[in-house]
């Protein structure tokens, strides 16, 4: 622990809590244009939206960078990102075994060292690409570097970057959570041997992560508490951490006056089969919400595996008649769902950041928030906010929003103010180019 002391010395400035000056709504959407323009490349080993929060991202900051006077070039391996136009995208191809059938790959492709690589690693239950990436961003960097002024890398974490910061490129680090936490979450509630085995072969690469983290000069992440656990799992000096947090979209993710609640429907955004995101917790507290009244209903964003242990735990649960699962809405589409709820769940054991948790505070739906990692700490008196795993106090917190309807209206306004002082992208990436600017003056 004694390593940690200094992080709160280092890091007091967060924009998250801190008493500073707060933009008022105005001030948050106004661009501000930096006089001297950058060049960046921003990297991300696989970046389209649908894989994950990382891909989100990329389009936000990319897109808000662009509109302060920067010039972005994103550089993604598959599958690829969804840009905004005049945003550059350089694709590196990989065998993205993840959309594909593992014999598919072909003997050319087996011929190159990296697709080898990649191929053995999937055969053995391993994740090679932020590995393999690195290597392919590294190459085509050091044979352009004349073209941009900094990089900023989306936690490949990989000995390729290692190698641009050693070539005397200024490289910034963007590490969301260390994954650690996530490995740490599944062999806990995974009882079988074997398959905690190949949890453990997976998450191989954090091998990797861990020893480049800690020899990176220049890391941002999204809050205080991740910022500790990066320091803790990945031995990174606490004065190489920097916190800017993430943005959300403020004129997508909005309150919708003219769309009625359904005082029944409550909705969550959960990775239906990912430990770490608490959904049997939920899932046995809206039990209890339906004994007390069979009208409610639960809508996940989510995409549960057929089969898996989300559907058999519905099953067992006798709640397969009141939960409706939305796999692939659109962004205007969840925040319709979001406009429609009577409240939004983060039932999460653990986040580096919460990004669902911002965008319902965005859209002006009441939250219940677990404290897992940095929700309490991004969520404040944004929502109602409850020890991580404790189904009792979320089905209490869940009642009472649903039987309050004033409570519901001032947790709405507050989560809404709160986003629009310290997450609009505009705000963020005028952050992060400070961070730039001062990696490019250290190198």
């Amino acid at each position: 622990m004694a390593r940690l002391l200094p992080l709160v010395a280092v890091l007091p400035e967060s924009p998250i809590n801190a008493p500073l000056h707060t933009p008022d709504a105005a001030e948050a959407h106004a661009v501000v244009r930096d006089s001297v323009p950058l060049r960046v490349a921003l990297l991300g080993y696989r970046s389209a939206p649908f894989s994950g929060g990382q891909g989100v991202y990329l389009r936000y900051l990319s897109q808000a960078l662009m509109q302060i006077g920067h010039r972005v070039t994103v550089i993604s391996g598959p599958p690829y990102p969804d840009l905004v136009e005049g945003v550059e995208l350089i694709k590196l191809p990989s065998l993205d075994l993840y959309s594909r059938d593992l014999w598919s790959v072909t003997r050319e492709e087996l011929g190159n060292r990296l697709g080898r690589r990649e191929w053995l690693s999937k055969l053995s239950g391993g994740f090679a690409e932020p590995e393999t990436f690195g290597e392919r961003a590294r190459d085509w960097l050091l044979n352009h570097a004349a073209e941009f002024d900094v990089v900023h890398d989306n936690q490949t974490l990989a000995d390729g970057i290692l190698d641009l910061q050693r070539a005397g490129l200024p490289v910034v680090t963007t590490i969301h959570h260390p994954i650690t936490r996530d490995l740490k979450v599944a062999l806990a509630g995974e009882p079988r041997w074997w398959w905690r085995l190949m949890i453990r072969r997976w998450h191989g690469f954090l091998g990797m992560q861990s020893r480049v983290a800690a020899e990176l000069r220049h890391i941002v992440t999204v809050s205080r508490c991740s910022a500790a656990d990066i320091a803790t799992d990945f031995g990174v000096l606490p004065g190489a951490l920097h916190v800017v947090p993430n943005g959300v979209d403020t004129e997508l993710f909005k309150p919708l006056p003219s769309v009625a609640r359904k005082q029944g429907q409550m909705i969550a955004t959960a990775s239906a089969d990912a430990p770490l995101k608490g959904l049997p917790v939920l899932l046995q507290a809206f039990k209890r919400l339906v004994e007390a009244d069979p009208s409610r209903r639960l809508v996940l964003i989510a995409r549960p595996k057929p089969g898996g242990d989300t559907e058999a735990l519905i099953k067992n649960l006798g709640l397969g008649d009141y939960i409706r699962f939305v796999g692939s809405a659109s962004h205007e589409e969840i925040n319709r769902l979001y406009a429609e709820s009577a409240v939004a769940i983060v039932p999460s054991l653990y986040e580096g950041f919460g990004l669902p948790a911002v965008e319902a505070m965005a859209a002006g739906i009441p939250l219940v928030s677990s404290d897992g990692g940095a929700l309490a700490e991004v969520v404040a008196d944004g929502g109602l906010v409850l020890p991580a795993g404790d189904i009792d106090a979320l089905a209490a917190s869940l009642e009472r929003v649903l039987s309050d309807p004033t409570l519901a209206n001032t947790l709405g306004d507050r989560g809404r103010q709160r986003v629009e002082r310290h997450f609009c992208w505009s705000v963020c990436a005028q952050q992060m180019v400070e961070q730039y600017r001062a990696c490019i003056e250290a190198c």
